[in-house]
């Protein structure tokens, strides 16, 4: 356990949907300091070789460890879901993916411990969740939504198009023997952009249960936190005055500029402080 009182957090992910984890965090642990990695410049890491996947993100959580990580977090579903281990294996300290929050948090929440699983085609293809799940004794649809993602980063959270493809997926998600699934795990960091959207699209008998909450609040536990309940803060206004600009740092492989407009909007809070890097192949 990191022995600051204001612990230096690293969270990696491939792109800018990992802010969605670094935006729970920021509600569970506001007085910690982040850095936040993006390699946007060689996203996606779907397509990419679990080798391949393994070196980028092992290369990136070490640059976070040389700028003062303590604790590092693994935003990004498909670099958990390939490649924990080797990074688990390089870093020198603490790594918290977003798979087994996600799939203990789904347990917890399933009485009848049927649970649908929705993500990218590259996380569904790893079966990361269904074999933590299943270790659990819970039983898994996996449902990749390939679309979601493209919709998101268009900004189409409440379009009729999004709607309309998301009823499509999770109409074949819950049908025949996962008809009475009881929970729907968000297993992509863009989701919960979506999530009032799936929240009306999902039968009503569903809890839905967010990765990336569920790891802030793994995180929390391990820091020995408190976790916070209730609704955020008031604010995107009020969380930035009260974290402070010196709280949050942020790495991109790709264009400073894109990255905090897009990050902006993932992150729900301002994003200033972005510097470029060039890791070596």
């Amino acid at each position: 356990m990191p022995k600051s009182r204001r612990p230096t957090i690293g969270v990696f992910d491939s792109g800018v949907g990992g802010l969605t984890v670094l935006r729970a965090l920021l509600d569970r642990i506001p007085d910690a300091h982040y850095l936040y990695f993006g390699d946007t410049a060689r996203l996606p890491y779907g397509s990419k070789s679990a080798a391949t996947v393994a070196h980028y993100a092992v290369g990136a959580v070490r640059y976070l460890q040389d700028h003062g990580a303590e604790l590092l977090v693994i935003a990004c579903n498909t670099a958990t879901a390939l490649a924990l281990d080797e990074i688990r294996a390089a870093a020198g300290v603490e790594v918290i993916g977003v798979v087994e929050p996600g799939a203990h948090a789904a347990t917890a929440a399933s009485r009848n411990r049927k649970v649908v699983v929705i993500g990218t085609e590259a996380t569904v293809s790893s079966h990361a969740y269904r074999r933590a799940l299943e270790a659990r004794s819970v039983m898994v649809r996996e449902m990749a939504c390939p679309l979601f993602v493209p919709l998101v980063e268009e900004g189409w959270l409440e379009h009729p198009v999004t709607e309309q493809v998301a009823r499509i997926y999770l109409s074949e998600a819950f049908s025949e023997d996962a008809g009475d699934a009881d929970v729907l795990v968000l297993g992509c960091t863009h989701y919960p952009l979506i999530k009032p959207l799936l929240r009306r699209v999902a039968p009503g008998h569903v809890k839905i249960v967010d990765s990336a909450e569920s790891t802030a609040e793994d995180v929390a536990c391990y820091l020995g936190e408190q976790a916070k309940t209730g609704p955020p803060r008031s604010s995107p206004e009020t969380q930035n005055v009260e974290l402070g600009a010196s709280n949050l740092k942020f790495f991109a492989t790709d264009s400073a500029e894109k990255f905090r407009k897009m990050g902006t909007r993932f992150l729900g809070l301002p994003v200033e402080d972005v510097v470029h890097v060039d890791l070596k192949e």
